[in-house]
């Protein structure tokens, strides 16, 4: 079953410096249908404006995946990580047993990015980070995997980056009328959304930032009717 959640109907807020679409209840936003997909806590759309950003806050007991769609997002925290997240790269955060961080649009140009928060397996744990470059060339047609905490994709999937929650977030880039499957299983849940671009997942139209929420399905077939970028999340 596949549940198509359109994006001008999620919750959002606009802040002026943040403009935010809500997948599932955050922050004001509250909707008790839309708590969680399995492990899946958090899909936020977010446009950041140029020279600002998320001040210094805290996190704890979440791992935090953020997907740049445009534009960079620059990242500080109090364990002496920084780094520059471009468009078309990952940044994951392992949050532990507690992180502070910030996050700042420090471009001329506003910044787009998905933030994904999945619940960890275990509570506490040394807060990570880390980002890595993900060329839309690898991902061409076949689904990669971006990030990961399934034990057996350690020597699958050696270039992931490493998430503490039985998760697997996964990207494709499409052309017009290409095809890319996924096996899931019935005991899975998966959550997509097109960066870009309208698809039909298993015949179901998913247009550019609509979510999809999938269950039941041993495999997902994703075909493009024009060309996207599409982001998957596969949790237990």
């Amino acid at each position: 079953m596949i549940e198509r959640r359109p994006f001008a109907e999620l919750g959002g807020a606009d802040h002026s410096w943040l403009k935010a679409k809500h997948h599932f209840s955050f922050a004001e936003y509250y909707d008790p249908a839309r708590m969680s997909h399995g492990a899946l806590r958090v899909w936020n759309d977010d446009e950041i404006a140029p020279g600002t950003g998320f001040p210094p806050h805290g996190h704890a007991n979440m791992e935090i995946i953020t997907y740049v769609r445009e534009g960079a997002i620059s990242h500080q925290d109090n364990q002496g990580n920084s780094g520059r997240t471009e468009a078309g790269d990952v940044q994951v955060m392992s949050a532990g047993s507690g992180i502070r961080h910030a996050e700042y649009n420090r471009e001329a140009t506003p910044t787009k990015i998905f933030q994904i928060w999945i619940m960890p397996n275990e509570q506490g744990g040394e807060p990570t980070w880390g980002a890595k470059p993900f060329p839309k060339a690898e991902r061409s047609g076949k689904f990669a995997v971006l990030a990961t905490g399934v034990a057996s994709d350690k020597e699958a999937h050696p270039d992931a980056l490493p998430i503490r929650a039985d998760a697997r977030v996964l990207g494709v880039t499409l052309k017009a009328g290409q095809t890319a499957e996924y096996v899931l299983g019935i005991n899975r849940q998966a959550y997509l959304v097109p960066a870009v671009g309208e698809v039909e997942a298993n015949g179901v139209r998913i247009g550019a930032r609509d979510g999809a929420a999938v269950n039941d399905a041993e495999v997902l077939k994703i075909t493009a009717l024009e060309d996207a970028e599409v982001v998957l999340v596969d949790v237990a």
